[in-house]
């Protein structure tokens, strides 16, 4: 499979956003108030950070971190609250005006990408919502993950494992194997615990033991 263009990489990214909103619109005042996969955010704490997230050009962003002295959490707390609406319901209005946004503050849309839907699952899973990401979508955030570090330590967490998944063509690393689904294998390398049963293989254990050090939230 070619490498996908950015054009399409960002029709991803808005295709994703718009199934997260249909997810989301219903839902009542105490599912907004659910625990999510990032721990200390709730549902709606996380919708306002993907809405400032579509919202930060490079310059923006920069500037953003200078006034956080650069610290992510600082950064990302301040700029939550900018985008968060005085109800839920306004907080979704402001992430569903955003849904086509193509902004972002550099050029490593897979990472963007990634994103949108590892935080959608964050919300999805703890709520019990089913959809899950097309593998066209979650193919190229896995093979991005398994390369770099970027917000999320995913390269780090896959460091000397092979990675491959048995509903599609990702495949990555040498090493002791870890198989699943594309999806728990992104949720994986972006440090989600709870995916973790849902892989299979003898790297489950060492990738177990790298997830449950503790670590600054994530991006």
């Amino acid at each position: 499979m070619g490498k996908p263009s950015d054009g399409h990489l960002w029709t991803l990214v808005h295709a994703e956003r718009a199934a997260l909103v249909e997810d989301l619109t219903g839902l009542s005042p105490e599912q907004w108030r659910y625990e999510t996969l990032c721990g200390r955010w709730d549902v709606e704490h996380v919708v306002a950070h993907l809405t400032a997230a579509a919202s930060l050009n490079q310059w923006q962003w920069l500037r953003s971190m200078l006034g956080a002295r650069f610290r992510p959490d600082v950064h990302n707390q301040r700029r939550l609250e900018e985008h968060r609406g005085s109800t839920p319901a306004k907080t979704l209005d402001r992430f569903r005006a955003v849904i086509h946004s193509s902004i972002a503050p550099s050029s490593d849309t897979p990472a963007y990408l990634g994103e949108v839907i590892v935080h959608a699952q964050d919300i999805r899973r703890p709520l019990g919502l089913p959809r899950t990401p097309s593998n066209d979508a979650l193919t190229p955030v896995a093979e991005f993950y398994a390369r770099r570090d970027f917000a999320v330590a995913s390269r780090t967490h896959a460091a000397d494992l092979q990675l491959r998944a048995d509903d599609g063509p990702f495949s990555a690393g040498t090493g002791p194997m870890v198989t699943g689904t594309t999806l728990a294998l992104v949720m994986a390398m972006a440090g989600r615990i709870s995916y973790l049963e849902d892989l299979q293989g003898p790297g489950v254990p060492v990738l177990r033991s790298r997830l449950e050090i503790p670590a600054a939230k994530p991006a």
